[in-house]
């Protein structure tokens, strides 16, 4: 009786199954290794291709606005404006986008920037700025960028 369960779960499973299992533990067995790891070469010289992809690509002049705070980031380049806060995030090109506008509170430390798309959909985001003082450097920064890569003529 002791056979029958053992007898069971053996004939229940296909001999194919069986085989390439003990193949793929066979060869995880011996990853670790091999000196030829494909995790561990790879990953630097991943990270170090895009690098130099984006900089090849990436805008190397012209006004570039970041701003962040503990839990929200915003970055306006030649690229378009990103915003991202907390796990959130959203990118628009320049040409996806109606309008742009910042604000600062009137009391305290609070930078507001405001995404407008032409389908009147709007994306805010508040920053705390260090200072009082951060907040005018903030404002000056995001009219350059804006001067230089916004084009609010089109329609």
């Amino acid at each position: 009786m002791t056979d029958a369960p053992q007898d069971a779960v053996r004939d229940a499973v296909p001999d194919e199954v069986s085989d390439e299992a003990t193949e793929r533990v066979g060869s995880d067995a011996d990853a670790p290794d091999a000196p030829d790891a494909p995790d561990a070469p790879d990953a630097p010289d991943a990270s170090e291709g895009q690098e130099a992809a984006e900089d090849a690509a990436g805008p190397a002049d012209g006004p570039v606005f970041e701003a962040a705070d503990r839990r929200g980031r915003i970055v306006a380049d030649a690229e378009g404006v990103r915003l991202s806060y907390d796990e959130e995030a959203c990118e628009f090109r320049w040409d996806e986008l109606a309008a742009v506008e910042s604000a600062k509170g009137r009391f305290g430390k609070r930078f507001t920037v405001t995404v407008h798309t032409p389908d009147r959909r709007w994306y805010p985001i508040d920053l705390l700025a260090p200072d009082r003082g951060r907040i005018a450097a903030w404002e000056a920064e995001l009219d350059a960028v804006l001067d230089a890569y916004f084009d609010d003529e089109a329609p």
